[in-house]
C-alpha cells in the first residue's frame, strides 16, 4: 500500500489535489529491491515510472564491449523512468539497485488520464525536464573541463555531502562508471588524494581531511 504522503513530496505531483493524489496512490505499489536487482533494462518496453523511497538506484548505460557509465544516481525522493510516458520510446538506460532499496512503481495509464484531464499539470513536467537538461549541461561541462582526477574529486564530494566521514555506497567499478573513466585511473586519483593528505581511506570508508583542496581540485 502506497501512502499518498509519499507521493505528495514528489515535485512532479506537488500540485495534484487530494482526490487526484489519492487515486494515483491507489494505482501504485511499493517494491523492495536487493543490491544488484535490475528494475528495468535498456530497450525494455516501459509502462511505469518510479520514485525512490530509500536506497540508491543507478541509471546505467553500457557500451558494446560491456563497459558501464553511471549517468545518474537516484536517491530518496528522486523520480525516474518518466521519459517514455511522453515520447513512447523504450528505456534509454538500465536501472540497478546499488544497495537494498525501496521504490514506488506508478503506472503510466492513470498519469496519462490525469494529464489529459488537467493539462495545466504539464507545467510540472516542463520544470522537471528543464532541471534534467541543466543537470546534463553540468555533466557535459565536467567531461570537457575536468580531467579524471577533478571528476573523481567532484564525485567523492557529492557522495559525502556535508559529512567528512562516509562509506562509499558503490563498488570501485561503479564509482569509475560515475566518473566516466577506467577503475585504474580513478584508483590512481584517489591514491593521489591520500598521498596529498586530502583524504584518508580504509577499504570503502573515507575521511575528508582537507575539503578546501578537494573542492578546488573539483572545479
Amino acid at each position: 500500500m502506497v501512502d499518498e504522503e509519499m507521493l505528495r513530496s514528489v515535485e512532479l505531483f506537488r500540485e495534484f489535489d487530494d482526490a487526484t493524489l489519492s487515486g494515483l496512490a491507489g494505482e501504485s505499489d511499493l517494491r523492495d529491491l536487493k543490491r544488484g536487482d535490475v528494475l528495468f533494462a535498456e530497450a525494455d518496453q516501459p509502462d511505469q515510472l518510479y520514485v525512490t523511497v530509500s536506497g540508491r538506484i543507478a541509471m546505467v548505460n553500457r557500451s558494446i564491449d560491456g563497459r558501464e557509465s553511471v549517468v545518474a544516481l537516484m536517491e530518496d525522493g528522486d523520480l525516474f523512468g518518466e521519459m517514455p510516458l511522453f515520447d513512447s520510446q523504450t528505456r534509454s538506460t538500465d536501472a540497478r539497485a546499488l544497495e537494498p532499496s525501496q521504490v514506488i512503481a506508478i503506472p503510466y495509464a492513470p498519469l496519462k488520464k490525469i494529464y489529459n484531464e488537467q493539462p495545466e499539470q504539464l507545467w510540472r513536467v516542463v520544470e522537471l525536464l528543464a532541471n534534467r537538461l541543466r543537470t546534463m549541461d553540468g555533466v557535459l561541462a565536467d567531461s570537457v573541463f575536468l580531467d579524471v582526477t577533478g571528476r573523481t574529486a567532484k564525485r567523492l564530494l557529492e557522495i559525502a555531502g556535508d559529512n567528512d566521514e562516509f562509506a562509499l555506497p558503490v563498488t570501485q567499478e561503479e564509482l569509475a562508471g560515475m566518473v566516466g573513466a577506467s577503475r585504474e585511473r580513478v584508483n590512481k586519483a584517489i591514491a593521489s588524494f591520500v598521498r596529498l593528505g586530502w583524504i584518508d581511506q580504509r577499504d570503502r570508508r573515507y575521511m575528508i581531511l582537507n575539503r578546501d583542496q578537494l573542492e578546488l581540485r573539483s572545479r
